[in-house]
């Protein structure tokens, strides 16, 4: 192996600590808690090391928002893949997401309301946040009914979720009401 191939990995490794670091940090005092000062301080490097690898907080807040997509993605296909009938898939679906937002309430937090500088929705758009779009729309798209678009479909479903999700973490709706409002809302949008 190389130098050169070394100081790669030690980079990457590096950039995995902050990452893991800033999501540990997040999710124990929440995104206010995570500076950079903070950060270099836990992963016992110095302010410009961590600079030399995100410019700021708010790349840190895309990083954690990109690794979020991937895994919310895996989470979406693991729960459907189980499912037999359209319908049960929609429904796992739907469970998974509400799953891993109340699990993971500064992941998601950085996946969909702080600015990490990410582009969603346009050519631009990484990869994992184009995957877990995907992920929705492997199993929405095939219950949008017909004559409806199976993107605009997903994009109206994943809105939904996402109101469930902010409004149940904001107790604006009760957790133990989560069950029937899935019901409610595959029985009603998706054509099975």
């Amino acid at each position: 192996m190389s130098v050169q191939e070394r100081k790669e990995r030690e980079r990457a490794a590096r950039e995995r600590l902050i990452v893991a670091t800033a999501r540990e940090l997040a999710e124990q005092q929440g995104w206010d808690a995570v500076t950079t000062r903070l950060l270099a301080e836990r992963i016992e490097y110095s302010q410009p090391v961590l600079y030399s690898h995100f410019r700021g907080k708010r790349e840190i807040i895309g990083a954690v928002a990109l690794e979020g997509a991937a895994e919310m993605a895996a989470a979406v296909r693991a729960a459907v893949s189980g499912a037999n009938s359209p319908r049960e898939r929609v429904a796992a679906l739907a469970r998974a997401y509400l799953d891993f937002a109340e699990r993971n309430p500064a992941v998601y937090d950085a996946m969909f309301q702080l600015d990490g500088g990410l582009a969603f929705a346009d050519e631009d758009t990484p990869a994992p946040l184009k995957d877990a779009f995907a992920a929705l729309l492997e199993s929405l798209g095939e219950v949008a009914g017909d004559g409806v678009h199976p993107g605009l479909f997903t994009e109206v479903f994943w809105a939904a979720l996402h109101g469930l999700a902010t409004l149940t973490r904001a107790g604006r709706l009760p957790p133990q009401d989560t069950e029937p409002r899935v019901e409610l809302l595959v029985d009603r949008l998706a054509m099975v």
